[in-house]
């Protein structure tokens, strides 16, 4: 079964639903353009209902009081760095979470996984995702795929996740092209932007267990 961190949950109702599908992690995100964004305090409650999944406060270019107020709000498993964080940022980060930080690294042409090397080994885990379109606002949650099989070659020493683009109907074939062992979804699982939908995160898990 490959692993599946379900993202950008927002209710406890979709904290339900995701581990319902078997989520390894749920993700919860700090950034206000994104419409999947929660507060610290409302971070708080939901992990306090994830039971069986482990929590994973998703950032971008965080500073020491955000992560702090994190910390203290939500106690996460993971911290995840989802904007233009050095290494040196993500050993620092590490102190405010319980288990490690997840780098995710925007990914177009194969050219763009030279980044993963100066990450490995600093960060614990890295996730792959789609390159923000021209423009945009925030650096994930776009719904936009790329070359899954770019990763297929991938060298790192760390775990990864694939992400970016992802949905029921191509989870499968994605994670064959890529060789991926965990996903990371979130607009894939949604019936509008930043409200999840548990038939979709059903559907999505048992696309993996076939």
């Amino acid at each position: 079964m490959t692993d599946i961190k379900f993202c950008g949950l927002k209710t406890g109702r979709d904290v339900a639903a995701a581990e319902q599908a078997g989520a390894r992690w749920t993700g919860y995100v700090f950034f206000e353009k994104s419409p999947r964004h929660v507060s610290p305090s409302l971070a708080g409650e939901l992990a306090h209902l994830a039971k069986t999944s482990e929590t994973v406060a998703v950032t971008v270019n965080p500073d020491d009081d955000l992560l702090a107020r994190i910390r203290d709000a939500m106690h996460p498993d993971w911290i995840q760095l989802h904007g233009s964080e050095t290494p040196q940022r993500v050993v620092q980060a590490r102190a405010y979470a319980k288990r490690g930080v997840i780098k995710a690294l925007p990914v177009a042409e194969a050219a763009d996984l030279d980044a993963a090397k100066a990450f490995d080994r600093i960060a614990d885990m890295i996730l792959f995702d789609a390159k923000p379109p021209k423009g945009a606002d925030r650096p994930g949650g776009h719904g936009t795929g790329y070359d899954y099989a770019l990763l297929k070659s991938l060298q790192i020493s760390v775990p990864w996740l694939l992400s970016g683009g992802l949905d029921a109907t191509n989870v499968s074939a994605a994670v064959a092209a890529a060789g991926a062992g965990a996903v990371d979804v979130s607009s894939g699982i949604e019936s509008a932007p930043g409200v999840k939908d548990a038939a979709k995160m059903q559907a999505f898990a048992a696309a993996l267990a076939v």
